[in-house]
C-alpha cells in the first residue's frame, strides 16, 4: 500500500491565507458571527461560536427533504441543502472543479470557462463537525516502508472550512452537514480567486443576490449550481476575471455587463467528482516523448537520495478482462471504458461532423495500443435531463461566442497517477478567421479555394477538423511537438507522391500548419498540404496507452526504454523536439522542412504570387479596404516568420534526449554550414531591401507613408535579434567546447559586417532601408558595450537550465567593442569618396554615434 502525502506549501494560494468573506468581520473578532451552519474557527485568539448538539434525523430531514442518492445524498428542506456524507466517503480525496455556466457580456470569459480546482477531501473534527481540507500531492511512500511513518508526519493540509454536524444518518453509518451558506458563499475553494475577482474590481459579495440554484447528485459525482453578485467598480476591465487569454497576444478582457451598475452576476457550476480509491499504475515520464506531466517525491528506506517521480498525464485504458488474452496477441480489442467527447449544442450544426471527425481521427492511431474504437466524439443527446454540460464526469467540446481567435484543450487528471478524469476544450467562435488567414497566405498560390474571403463549408469544415484533431491530442495528454516537422526534407514537401502520401508533418502536435513549401507546378493535393494524425503521434500513443499489465512503475519504465531505442533507431521521424523554447533550431513554431533556408525561400515564392493578387480577392462588396490590409498585414507576419525561422539557426544547439544504451552526444553544435547559410539568406531576403513587398498598388490604399514602417521593423527587429548578447555567448561557448569547428563570433560578426555595410566598397549610394538599418547595427553594438543599457546577463536555457552568465565578463564584449573600432575606421575611410549627399550625412552620423559610443565622457 502507497502513502500519499497532500500538503499545501502556503494556505493563501488555496484559501487566501485565512482571507474572509468581506462582508463579514473576523470571526476572531468581538461580535463576529460565522457563516451559519459552518463552525467558528477562532481566529486570533477570540471565543470560538457556542456548538450545537446534533439532533434526530427526523427533526433536521423533515418530511418537507427532497433527496436524492448519488456521491452524497443531498436533501433540500425549503431553502436549506443538505449533504449527507457516508462514512465510506469520508477521507477519501475528492476532485473539485468550478467553472462558469453564465457570465456578464464584455467579461472577456465564458460558459465553460474554468474556475478553480482543487482536491478536497472531508474528515470528521473533534467535537461534532466536519472539516473540509485542500490537500495536495507532495510526496509518497510504501507505508511497509518505516519512513512512510515519517513522511505522514512531514506535512498538514490546511483546514479550510468546518461544518456542525446536524444529525447522523439512519443508520449512522452517515453524517449531515448543512452546505447552503459555503456553497452560497464567497469562498475561495470552489469560488472565485483573490486574483481573480481584483481583475475586475470585485469586491464584497451580495448576499441578498447570492443563492444555490441547486444541486444534483450522481454515483460517483455531485453538481452545484450556483448564482453569486459582487459589488464592482464601473472602471472594472483587465484580463478577464483574471483569466489569461488562452493565446499569445489574442482577446480577452473588458468590463463586465453590469459593472456600471455596480454589480457584477455570474452563474458557476461546481462538480465534486470522486477520485479512484485505488490510483491508476503511473506511466513514468520519458523525455523522449512528449506528454504532459504531473509529479512527486517518492522515499523508501533503501534510498540514498529521494526520487522525484514524474509521471505521464493519460487516461485509464485497458482491456475487458474477457478480452485480456485477445489484447496479449495482438487483437483489437474495445478498452474497458471508452473516451468519450460531446459535441456542445450551442455550436453550429455545419461545424458538428467537423468536430467530431476531428476527434474520430485518433482512433486509429489507438490501434498502434491495441485499442479499436477506443475515443469517438458524439452529439449531445439534449433531451437527456440527467446530463448537464458542466458535469464532470463528461468531456465536452465548448463552443465560446468569443472573437478570440483560438481554441484550447485543457485536461483535468488524478495528481497521484496522473490519469485524466475529464476534459473541457474551449472552442472560440473566431478561431475560423484564424485559420482562414493562414489556409490563404500559405497557400492560395497552389488552392484556389483558398482564393477568397469567406470560404465554402467544405473547405472550413476540414480546416476546423485538424484543429480539433489538435487540442484532443492536448487533452489525451500529448504535448506540442514542435520538432516534428524538421525530420520531413524540404524537397520532400514539393513530391507529390510522398507527401500526399505521408503529410508535410509528422505529427498534429506540431505547429506546421499548412505546406507552404509547395509550389503551383507540384499540383499537389489538400492531402499534402493538411496536417493529420501522423508517425510520430500514433508512436506516442502507443508508448503511452499500451497495457503491459505491469504494476510496477519501474519496471514499466525499463520495458519501455529498450521499446524507445529500438522504434527511433528504426524511424527518426518519431523524434519529439519538444514546445519550441529551446536553443535547438529544429524546434520551432510555424516553421516547415529540415532546413529553415530552403523552405523559407520557397514560401517566400509564393508570398510574390499572393501578394499581386490580394486587391482582387479581397475584394468584397462595400468593403472599405479591410479585407485588404487584414491579409496584407498576415503576409507580413508569414514573411517575418520566414526571417525568424532562418535567424533561430544562428548560436542554435541540438538538443536529442538520450538514455545511456544510446550512442552519441545529447548536445551537439549546429552545424557552421546551416549557420553561415542563414546569415546569408538574411543578406539576400531581408537586408537587402525586400521593395517587393513594398507594392503601391496596397499600400496607397491602406497605409499613410507616415505610419509604422513594417519592412523597417522587420529589418531592425532581426538585426537586434542577430546581436542579442544571449545569442553571440552561445557562439562563444559552442567554440570554447567544440573548438574551431564551428561558427566563431568573430567569423559571424565579419559575415553580418560584409552585407551590411557592403556599400562602403561598392561606393553606391545608400538607400533609406539600408541607412535606418546600418544605424540599427552600429546601436545595438554600442548598446552591449554600454553597461547602463546593454543586456548584461544571460538567462537562455540549454534545455535543463544554466546558471546566469554575466555578458560583460566575456568575450562577447571585446568582439563588439573591436567591431565598433574597425567599422569606425572603416565609414572614416569611405566617407570621402561618397558622393550621394545624402549617404555621406547618414556615414558622418554613424560614425560620430560610434566615437561616442566608444568614448561617452
Amino acid at each position: 500500500m502507497k502513502i500519499y502525502v497532500f500538503s499545501l506549501a502556503l494556505l493563501a494560494s488555496a484559501v487566501g491565507f485565512a482571507q474572509r468573506s468581506p462582508q463579514s468581520p473576523n470571526p476572531g473578532t468581538p461580535g463576529a458571527t460565522p457563516p451559519a451552519g459552518m463552525s467558528g474557527m477562532g481566529g486570533f485568539g477570540g471565543a470560538a461560536a457556542p456548538k450545537v448538539a446534533p439532533k434526530p434525523y427526523k427533526d433536521v430531514i423533515t418530511d418537507k427533504a427532497v433527496s436524492k442518492k448519488g456521491l452524497f445524498t443531498v436533501h433540500k428542506v425549503d431553502d436549506k441543502f443538505y449533504f449527507e456524507i457516508a462514512d465510506s466517503i469520508m477521507g477519501r480525496e475528492i476532485f473539485a472543479i468550478t467553472r462558469f455556466t453564465k457570465v456578464p457580456g464584455g467579461a472577456g470569459v465564458y460558459g465553460g470557462g474554468e474556475v478553480n480546482k482543487q482536491t478536497l477531501k472531508f474528515e470528521k473534527g473533534p467535537s461534532n463537525n466536519v472539516f473540509l481540507r485542500v490537500v495536495t500531492l507532495i510526496s509518497a511512500a510504501d507505508s511497509t516502508n518505516n519512513i512512510s511513518k515519517a513522511v505522514a508526519n512531514s506535512y498538514l493540509d490546511p483546514i479550510a472550512a468546518a461544518f456542525d454536524i446536524k444529525a447522523f444518518g439512519k443508520d449512522s453509518t452517515s453524517t449531515i452537514i448543512d452546505v447552503t451558506d459555503f456553497f452560497k458563499g464567497d469562498n475561495q475553494v470552489v469560488g472565485m480567486d483573490a486574483n481573480d475577482k481584483r481583475a475586475f474590481n470585485l469586491t464584497m459579495i451580495a448576499a441578498d443576490r447570492s443563492y444555490v440554484q441547486g444541486i444534483k447528485t450522481f454515483p460517483i459525482n455531485t453538481e452545484i449550481r450556483t448564482v453569486k453578485t459582487y459589488s464592482a467598480s464601473a472602471s472594472a476591465g483587465g484580463s478577464g476575471f483574471g483569466a489569461p487569454s488562452p493565446m499569445p497576444g489574442g482577446g480577452g478582457g473588458g468590463t463586465p455587463a453590469g459593472a456600471n451598475a455596480g454589480a457584477v452576476t455570474v452563474e458557476l457550476n461546481t462538480s465534486l467528482l470522486l477520485m479512484p480509491k485505488t490510483p491508476m499504475t503511473p506511466r513514468l515520464f520519458d523525455r523522449r516523448v512528449g506528454y504532459f506531466t504531473d509529479r512527486y517525491v517518492q522515499f523508501s528506506d533503501d534510498q540514498q537520495k529521494v526520487d522525484r517521480k514524474e509521471f505521464a498525464v493519460r487516461w485509464k485504458l485497458e482491456p475487458k478482462p474477457e478480452d485480456l488474452e485477445k489484447y496479449k496477441q495482438g487483437i483489437l480489442v474495445e478498452p474497458a471504458k471508452q473516451i468519450v467527447y460531446y459535441i456542445d449544442p450551442a455550436t453550429p450544426k455545419q461545424w458538428h461532423k467537423p468536430l467530431i471527425d476531428g476527434v474520430n481521427d485518433w482512433q486509429k492511431a489507438f490501434e498502434k495500443a491495441g485499442f479499436k474504437n477506443a475515443v469517438v466524439g458524439k452529439e449531445w443527446p439534449e433531451n437527456d435531463s440527467t446530463m448537464s454540460l458542466e458535469d464532470a464526469r463528461y468531456s465536452v467540446i465548448r463552443y465560446l461566442a468569443s472573437d478570440i481567435e483560438n481554441a484550447s484543450g485543457p485536461q483535468v487528471h488524478d495528481p497521484r497517477s496522473g490519469e485524466i478524469l475529464e476534459s473541457h476544450i474551449n472552442w472560440y467562435h473566431n478561431v475560423m478567421k484564424l485559420v482562414h488567414d493562414w489556409y490563404m497566405v500559405q497557400t492560395a498560390a497552389v488552392d484556389p479555394k483558398a482564393r477568397k474571403m469567406k470560404f465554402d463549408d467544405e473547405l472550413m469544415g476540414q480546416l476546423i477538423r485538424f484543429v480539433s484533431s489538435h487540442e484532443v491530442g492536448h487533452t489525451l495528454g500529448l504535448r506540442h511537438n514542435m520538432g516534428s516537422s524538421s525530420k520531413t526534407p524540404v524537397e520532400n514537401l514539393r513530391n507529390k507522391a510522398w507527401v500526399e502520401a505521408n503529410g508535410h508533418t509528422a505529427s498534429i502536435m506540431d505547429y506546421a500548419r499548412f505546406n507552404y513549401v509547395a509550389q503551383p507546378e507540384d499540383n499537389i493535393n489538400e492531402s499534402g498540404l493538411f496536417p493529420r494524425i501522423g508517425d510520430y503521434d500514433k508512436w506516442a500513443l502507443e508508448w503511452g496507452y499500451k497495457y503491459t499489465g505491469i504494476k510496477d512503475p519501474e519496471e514499466d519504465q525499463k520495458l519501455n526504454n529498450k521499446w524507445i531505442i529500438d522504434k527511433l533507431a528504426a524511424n527518426p521521424r518519431l523524434w519529439f523536439g519538444g514546445e519550441g523554447r529551446s536553443v535547438d533550431a529544429r524546434a520551432q513554431t510555424e516553421d516547415l522542412g529540415d532546413n529553415s533556408m530552403k523552405a523559407s525561400e520557397y514560401g517566400i515564392k509564393n508570398l510574390k504570387r499572393i501578394l499581386p493578387a490580394l486587391p482582387t480577392w479581397t475584394k468584397e462588396e462595400g468593403d472599405k479596404y479591410e479585407n485588404l490590409s487584414d491579409i496584407y498585414s498576415n503576409v507580413i507576419s508569414q514573411f517575418n516568420r520566414y526571417m525568424g525561422h532562418v535567424t533561430r539557426n544562428v548560436g542554435a544547439v541540438n538538443e536529442t534526449f538520450k538514455s545511456v544504451e544510446e550512442a552519441g552526444d545529447i548536445y551537439e553544435p549546429t552545424s557552421k554550414a546551416i549557420q553561415k547559410e542563414a546569415v546569408s539568406f538574411l543578406h539576400k531576403q531581408l537586408f537587402e531591401t525586400p521593395s517587393w513587398l513594398l507594392d503601391k498598388n496596397i499600400l496607397n490604399k491602406i497605409a499613410n507613408p507616415t505610419s509604422l514602417e513594417t519592412i523597417q521593423s522587420t529589418q531592425t527587429g532581426t538585426l537586434t535579434s542577430l546581436l542579442d548578447g544571449q545569442r553571440l555567448f552561445r557562439l562563444v561557448a559552442a567554440t570554447n567546447r567544440y573548438g574551431s569547428s564551428t561558427y566563431s563570433i568573430i567569423e559571424y560578426i565579419n559575415d553580418l559586417h560584409t552585407g551590411i555595410w557592403s556599400e562602403l566598397n561598392s561606393k553606391k549610394p545608400i538607400d533609406g532601408y539600408r541607412r535606418n538599418l546600418q544605424k540599427a547595427y552600429a546601436e545595438k553594438l554600442i548598446d552591449l558595450i554600454t553597461p547602463a543599457s546593454g543586456p548584461s546577463i544571460i538567462t537562455m536555457s540549454f534545455g535543463g537550465g544554466t546558471p546566469a552568465v554575466n555578458v560583460k565578463n566575456t568575450d562577447v564584449i571585446s568582439v563588439a567593442r573591436g567591431e565598433l573600432k574597425a567599422l569606425q575606421a572603416e565609414i572614416n575611410a569611405a566617407i570621402p569618396g561618397t558622393t550621394d549627399k545624402m549617404s555621406k550625412y547618414h556615414l558622418q552620423d554613424v560614425a560620430d554615434r560610434i566615437k561616442k559610443g566608444l568614448d561617452p565622457k
